[in-house]
């Protein structure tokens, strides 16, 4: 409180810095670190030890006694504060990615043309195919099932269906009814 620190203390203790510097932070310290909460100042206990660290060598040259030692005080932590506040516009927080918290979801082509076709107009399109072809579209895209899922249910390898599923997804391309559905 400033009512402890009287100008005639505040005279008394000049010489003597660290009892001096103890008695103007147990003064104002409280105070400014109000003033920097209310402010809005992102680490208020962090600027409120930079006034100090600021204000503290300074002490013994103030003139204006208590009065004018409360006035530099302050100045000094209002210019933290807008210092503080032009350092928090021109670098935004950042926060962490959650991955779990992240709700997009992005569908690949395929997925997309399958939508965009009725039911009915599926089979159709996966009649026009033979029946390992026909297997791998419908265990990969209709089902959603991975390259290893599908590869595991056939009984083949990864590659002998990566390369099922290219081959009757270029079957389907060349044939004019899908040209629109099935991007190349």
């Amino acid at each position: 409180m400033t009512d402890a620190l009287t100008d005639a203390a505040l005279l008394a203790l000049r010489g003597r810095e660290a009892e001096l510097f103890s008695a103007v932070y147990q003064a104002f310290a409280g105070q400014v670190l109000g003033y920097l909460t209310a402010k809005g100042v992102s680490d208020p206990e962090a600027v409120t030890q930079d006034v100090f660290l600021a204000v503290l060598p300074r002490v013994e040259t103030i003139t204006g006694g208590v009065s004018g030692l409360r006035t530099f005080v302050f100045s000094v932590a209002h210019a933290r504060m807008v210092d503080d506040h032009r350092r928090q516009s021109r670098a935004p927080e950042h926060h962490e990615f959650e991955p779990e918290r992240d709700t997009r979801q992005s569908n690949s082509a395929e997925a997309e043309a399958m939508n965009r076709v009725a039911p009915g107009e599926v089979m159709a399109l996966l009649d026009l195919l033979g029946e390992d072809q026909r297997e791998v579209l419908t265990l990969r895209i209709v089902a959603g099932l991975t390259v290893d899922q599908a590869a595991e249910i056939m009984g083949k390898s990864q590659g002998a269906v990566k390369q099922l599923q290219r081959r009757a997804l270029n079957s389907l391309r060349e044939h004019s009814v899908v040209k629109e559905y099935v991007a190349p």
